[in-house]
């Protein structure tokens, strides 16, 4: 009897330990997803990186290192920045699998590109 009673209990705790294991932040979607934060740098008329790939749940953050002003704006109207003047910093989350081109609306040559994965 006591044998049983033993494996019995040995049983319960092996499973709830499986369950909190499985249930733990560590082990869950979300904490594997976790947020990432990037920098880019406008600089010299233009961003760099000019491709940033980077995974989904990712801020990027754009800072601008130049000495006249610039925006970062998205061509599908994803994001829009304010005017940046130097040393302003704009940032945007991703939350989907994309890619999003990207392009200064005061100087329209410069363009650069995430690819959010």
């Amino acid at each position: 009897m006591r044998r049983s009673v033993f494996t019995a209990v040995l049983g319960v705790t092996t499973l709830l330990g499986i369950v909190a294991l499985v249930a733990s932040p560590r082990y869950s979607a979300a904490a594997q997803q976790k947020s990432e934060a990037t920098e880019v740098k406008i600089d010299n008329f233009s961003f760099g990186p000019a491709a940033l790939t980077v995974p989904v749940g990712t801020t990027v953050t754009w800072t601008n290192r130049d000495d006249i002003p610039h925006t970062v704006v998205s061509t599908d109207g994803a994001f829009k920045s304010k005017v940046l003047d130097t040393d302003d910093k704009f940032s945007f989350t991703f939350s989907k699998a994309g890619t999003y081109p990207y392009f200064c609306s005061i100087h329209p040559k410069m363009t650069a590109k995430v690819i959010v994965q």
